[in-house]
């Protein structure tokens, strides 16, 4: 009977004893985020690392080796042909270094980028002028180099993102650091878009002056560089009075800066 009695209260006793409590769940769930915050912050870094590995590669390439063309002129094509045109889709030649005269160049950095042989890829002072300019009331002007110029048109898409602009930022600092001042305005004379579906300034010049560009002159030089602005607005074939006032200012810049000399610093 005893035995049986104890039997029963033992029974009772695990009925109503309370179950234990699992201290150890809520902290296995935070172990868990953590876990899994650090696996993700793992693979963003790669992720990260393995981009900008590929874009030193891509950039130290192309050093040497010619693109035969550009995010620009890929955007281009792609907006012809959903709307159903045909072949060819753009107009482009690439010319070597060697054979692009001395005017075309000095052109380019006079209407361009004054200070493109000294700056680093950024013009401070230019971009301090523009935010100062903004400031006072006008309206917030583009300060881009020939370097920043080169990155987008050869890497990027149109827009004005700050996502796009740190990604330009990026390209144009390995631009610097990677190629010469020649390479860089080789590859950006030969990319740049010259009419809507014109690309490079050999293409441009055989459109609308009816030879290469290494025979250009300091003229037609000039009106060449002088629609890189906005491409869209000026007409080569038919030049209007501003574009003409603009390629005048250019030459007159070319000769204040100490004509073909100032070249002597790329």
């Amino acid at each position: 009977m005893l035995s049986s009695s104890v039997a029963t209260v033992e029974v009772a006793d695990a009925v109503i004893a309370p179950m234990p409590v699992n201290s150890t769940e809520p902290a296995a769930s935070g172990n868990g985020w953590r876990h899994l915050l650090a696996v993700t912050g793992r693979w963003l870094a790669r992720l990260l690392l393995a981009l900008v590995v590929l874009s030193v590669l891509l950039v130290g390439a192309l050093r040497w080796l010619d693109p035969p063309l550009s995010a620009f002129m890929l955007h281009h094509a792609w907006n012809v042909w959903r709307l159903a045109r045909q072949p060819p889709y753009y107009q482009h030649h690439w010319i070597a270094w060697e054979q692009i005269p001395p005017t075309v160049r000095l052109a380019a950095i006079a209407g361009e980028d004054q200070r493109f042989p000294t700056h680093l890829g950024f013009d401070l002072i230019e971009i301090r002028h523009a935010l100062a300019s903004y400031q006072q009331g006008g309206r917030l002007r583009g300060a881009s180099t020939i370097t920043q110029q080169t990155a987008k048109n050869l890497f990027l898409w149109p827009g004005s993102s700050w996502w796009r602009k740190l990604l330009e930022a990026w390209l144009t600092l390995l631009m610097e650091i990677l190629w010469s001042k020649e390479r860089i305005l080789e590859v950006y004379l030969n990319i740049a878009q010259f009419s809507p579906s014109t690309y490079g300034i050999d293409a441009a010049s055989w459109r609308y002056f009816g030879h290469s560009a290494s025979e250009l002159t300091l003229e037609e030089s000039a009106l060449l560089i002088g629609v890189l602005p906005a491409p869209g607005q000026y007409r080569l074939d038919n030049p209007s009075e501003r574009l003409q006032r603009r390629a005048d200012w250019i030459i007159d810049q070319s000769r204040r800066l100490g004509g073909l000399r100032y070249l002597k610093r790329l």
